[in-house]
């Protein structure tokens, strides 16, 4: 394995992981913090949405996302050949 692929393997996780991790940002700080006046306006089972964010649904986010990076994660090694 040459160089090149390993540079190109490594700059595409770490686009993967910043992407990542930016969603989890918005979900778990915007949405639980910065926007929470607006999306508390909406009720998820008799509770505030900006509340219900900051309390569980990021925590949600957070494990969707690792299920997400680890189907990534093996789509990317089997591109560049380290699904052994």
């Amino acid at each position: 394995m040459s160089n090149a692929t390993k540079t190109k393997y490594w700059k595409e996780n770490l686009r993967y992981l910043a992407i990542l991790l930016t969603i989890w940002f918005l979900a778990s700080y915007g949405c639980g913090v910065l926007f929470v006046d607006q999306l508390n306006e909406i009720h998820i089972g008799g509770f505030p949405l900006g509340f219900w964010f900051a309390q569980q649904g990021s925590i949600y986010i957070f494990v969707i996302l690792i299920f997400v990076y680890v189907r990534l994660m093996n789509k990317l090694d089997k591109k560049y050949g380290f699904d052994d």
